[in-house]
């Protein structure tokens, strides 16, 4: 029997057969045995194979299809393993805010790398736009005018009164798009928007902090009426990037690696190297300061093997 993984709640999983069931999973107990180094061998959009039990009620995961992609980070609690966010995506959308609360770029631009390791198209969603005054109105249009100049699509909405969510349900379409982003962002809120019937928990933002509070606790695969589907996720505080090495960081900065090209030395880490190309572009601002930031702390993060949550 073979299915499609829509839900999974940490030790039970839930998964669409091809004949329409869903049926209560458990992994497999040899796959601990694999040498898999993830706090879930097996994520949400998986395709597995499955074997049922004799009431026909449940069913043992007992093999996974080759992904074709993936989104990862690494565990928040265990340094040395990977966290699967989420497999077989064609699209990601970040939902990121410039307050209430705010996002860093430091965290957009981990996500944007991990997403290019693994060939992973992104769509940066700038949401609650009904909340920003004049001077966070110039600030969203600087920033997704950084990251257009550098070929990542972006678009502003606003899940309270609506605004640009014809534009998001258009790119969505016909796609199964992972959703991520900070707590607070308004992922749920989006969700409940684009799935009627998701019934998605929704919660306030912490006055004391403008931080996000955690309403989703599992990763769960949500059926868009307009056809697509959509992965939704807890939101995450900080992206520590995984099986990255170091010499590989600067490929993942889109503007960074074509500019690379003009560097004296082929092995330039362009931290300090004289003759390159890099840290001449962002002396004259053909590279934007904030995105070689993430860059260094990403080089960072190899040099002291261990996560380094974003601010």
């Amino acid at each position: 029997m073979r299915g499609l993984v829509i839900r999974n709640t940490g030790s039970w999983y839930i998964v669409k057969t091809d004949d329409g069931q869903l049926l209560d999973c458990k992994v497999k107990g040899t796959f601990r045995l694999r040498g898999i180094r993830s706090t879930n061998p097996v994520a949400v959009g998986d395709v597995v194979t499955l074997t049922p039990s004799p009431d026909g009620l449940t069913a043992l995961i007992d093999g996974i299809e080759d992904r074709r992609n993936y989104i990862i980070r690494k565990a928040s609690n265990l340094s040395k393993q990977s966290h699967i966010i989420a497999a077989n995506v064609d699209l990601a959308a970040l939902i990121v805010t410039i307050a209430h609360p705010e996002t860093s770029t430091t965290f957009i631009d981990r996500f944007l790398a991990s997403a290019e390791a693994y060939r992973v198209p992104v769509l940066l969603v700038f949401n609650k736009t009904d909340l920003y005054g004049d001077e966070e109105r110039r600030k969203l249009e600087d920033i997704m005018a950084l990251y257009r100049n550098i070929n990542y699509s972006c678009l502003s909405c606003s899940a309270e009164t609506g605004d640009g969510i014809e534009a998001l349900r258009r790119e969505l379409q016909g796609k199964t798009t992972l959703l991520s982003g900070n707590s607070g962002v308004g992922k749920s809120t989006l969700l409940n928007l684009l799935v009627p019937d998701a019934g998605a928990k929704t919660a306030q933002i912490s006055l004391a902090h403008d931080a996000g509070m955690h309403t989703t606790t599992f990763s769960e695969m949500y059926f868009l009426p307009e056809g697509g589907s959509l992965i939704d996720t807890p939101g995450i505080k900080g992206f520590g990037t995984f099986d990255m090495e170091r010499e590989e960081v600067s490929h993942y900065f889109r503007e960074i690696f074509r500019t690379s090209a003009g560097c004296r030395f082929g092995n330039c880490t362009h931290t300090h190297e004289p003759g390159c190309a890099v840290l001449a572009a962002v002396a004259e601002g053909s590279i934007a300061e904030t995105r070689f930031n993430s860059y260094l702390s990403m080089l960072e993060d190899k040099e002291e093997s261990k996560y380094r949550s974003a601010p």
